[in-house]
């Protein structure tokens, strides 16, 4: 051996990776399920407003559109609540053959009631298996190789997103929405047996159980259920009583908003709703941006579809750009614009985001070409990719170290509800403009020119989110 060369060790052997033979199957199904949730997550949301028309159910889309986000969030919670508890396999199984079952549901709709349920079940298990996948992880690895599980995770959306929306445009039109719904179903069943069998391995051991909290303090650790089941059921009430404008609609209205002013505080930073500096400014600024995507992606495609008779695979194409956009978009801010300020790279995101909204309203004016409209969606993802992820660099900067859980926890939660509310208020104009007769692409008009002032409000308050 040469001199000054030292003797190989312990410390010179490899260590397993994530595709190492212990961790190998359970690394493959946790991809392939990733991958399946997010093929059926994309490839749902351009097929629902032709389900919706064909089910002569339009006036309740924004209801079929916001109780899958309404559903989340009360299954996220649940399933962080159970897997805390027992562990992530079972509320994982659950959520997987959930997603199984709804899928089932919405493909055999016979009405827009139906498609809603299978949705609010959809949302339920979604919001299951986002929580319990990161739980099982965490079950499943030791510490150091987590976050490169975490990091396929989210590799695992890219081609999904790719492929997914086009792909479901194109069975939608050559054949039906339905084989969209019966196909993602087929896929779905063998990774979810699988699922099922890699957690029944015992979780890998860190030396660190589970921590044993005082009673009070085991009391004040548990999500609340209460609150959680309050919110969403607020939330899927004003959804159906934004879809006419009579007496008994109304009454549904003012009981969701009643729900939701008593119950969300309890869930999110004091001060959100008053924009006070700091965290619950970025917490506010989430829920409004989140809010004014979410209801572009849910509306112009209703739109597109159901008005301008453009064909689902170009739809289709447009989710696939926004997707690609937003995450170059993100890479952008967080390379080549590292060095401005977060707060700043926000009101350009937001400024973005109200030229997309523009341009909604004008691709709805008669002797437009729809795919105006169309273009709205990938400048959307644009805004969204530049300061979604600083809007979540600035709450952690405002969160103290062992408050950052809370803090995901909170952005997480009005993320949810802005995309309900922004929803419902914009498909009440919508569905106001319907009944006074201003015709279809009137109320469309009025609608996307509502969604000009939450991104216009972020621009103007990304400021009192500075990190200092």
């Amino acid at each position: 051996m040469a001199e000054g060369r030292p003797a190989p060790g312990p410390a010179a052997v490899a260590e397993p990776g994530i595709f190492s033979r212990p961790y190998t199957t359970a690394t493959t199904t946790f991809a392939v399920v990733m991958f399946l949730t997010g093929f059926a997550a994309l490839a749902v949301v351009p097929t629902l407003p032709t389900a919706a028309r064909d089910l002569d159910g339009v006036s309740l889309f924004p209801l079929v559109a916001g109780c899958f986000v309404a559903a989340s969030l009360l299954g996220g919670v649940l399933g962080g609540h159970w897997a805390d508890r027992s562990g992530a396999r079972r509320p994982l199984a659950l959520g997987m053959a959930l997603s199984v079952l709804t899928l089932l549901v919405s493909a055999s709709s016979g009405s827009i009631w139906q498609l809603a349920a299978g949705r609010f079940v959809d949302g339920l298990a979604a919001g299951m298996v986002a929580v319990s996948v990161t739980t099982a992880i965490g079950q499943s690895y030791p510490e150091r190789l987590r976050p490169r599980m975490l990091a396929l995770m989210s590799a695992s959306w890219v081609v999904p997103s790719l492929v997914g929306p086009p792909l479901a445009g194109v069975v939608a039109e050559w054949w039906s929405w339905r084989a969209v719904f019966y196909g993602l179903a087929v896929l779905t069943v063998l990774p979810a047996i699988a699922l099922v069998i890699v957690l029944r391995r015992p979780a890998a051991d860190d030396g660190a159980g589970p921590a044993d909290l005082p009673p009070a303090e085991e009391r004040a650790a548990r999500p609340p259920l209460f609150v959680a089941t309050m919110l969403s059921l607020g939330a899927a009430l004003g959804q159906y009583g934004v879809s006419e404008w009579d007496v008994n609609h109304l009454a549904f209205v003012a009981v969701g908003v009643v729900l939701l002013v008593v119950f969300a505080p309890r869930l999110l930073p004091a001060g959100t709703w008053r924009s006070a500096r700091g965290l619950p400014t970025t917490v506010l600024l989430r829920g409004l941006t989140s809010g004014t995507y979410f209801t572009v992606e849910a509306l112009v495609p209703l739109m597109l579809i159901t008005e301008r008779e453009v064909a689902a695979v170009t739809v289709g194409v447009a989710f696939t750009a926004s997707a690609v956009l937003w995450a170059g978009a993100s890479w952008v801010q967080g390379k080549a614009l590292q060095h401005v300020a977060r707060h700043r790279l926000v009101t350009v995101g937001a400024l973005v985001m109200a030229a997309s909204v523009a341009l909604a309203v004008v691709g709805s004016l008669h002797g437009v070409h729809p795919l105006v409209a169309a273009a709205s969606m990938p400048l959307a993802a644009v805004g969204m990719g530049l300061l979604d992820p600083c809007v979540t660099v600035l709450s952690l900067k405002h969160s103290a170290p062992h408050r950052q859980g809370h803090t995901t926890s909170a952005l997480q939660t009005n993320m949810n509800l802005g995309q309900v509310v922004v929803l419902a208020l914009a498909s009440a104009v919508l569905n106001a403009c319907l009944a006074a007769g201003a015709g279809p692409l009137g109320g469309y008009a009025a609608a996307f020119t509502l969604l000009l002032a939450p991104p216009l409000l972020v621009a103007a308050l990304a400021v009192r989110a500075r990190a200092v």
